[in-house]
């Protein structure tokens, strides 16, 4: 039998939509597409929030071939694409474990 609530387990794609259908748009892709800056942008708010709610201000015919590049690009899951919205999941990175130099610096 699989052992389905365990705890480092990455949330399924139910979960995923269900906590997604509650998020506000975390960040807008407006008429600049695809830049650097938005890219470094989605990144860290993927850092901050692991869910990200995305929406299409721009580009709306395009907006199935963007998220997925959107998705290779910053190593996320597309979750779900509905209307001009679109949803991405990345885990959380763990936090880095501290060296023994980091650790004595702090004494």
């Amino acid at each position: 039998m699989v052992n389905r609530t365990m705890p480092d387990a990455e949330p399924n794609l139910r979960e995923l939509k269900s906590r997604a259908q509650q998020l506000k748009p975390a960040i807008r892709l407006g008429k600049a597409g695809l830049t650097p800056e938005f890219l470094a942008a989605f990144d860290e708010t993927l850092q901050r929030l692991a869910l990200v709610k995305l929406r299409f201000e721009d580009f709306k015919d395009e907006r199935k071939t963007l998220s997925k590049q959107l998705a290779e690009q910053s190593g996320s899951r597309l979750v779900q694409q509905v209307g001009h919205t679109a949803v991405f999941y990345r885990a959380k990175a763990a936090p880095a474990p501290k060296t023994e130099s980091a650790a004595a610096d702090e004494v």
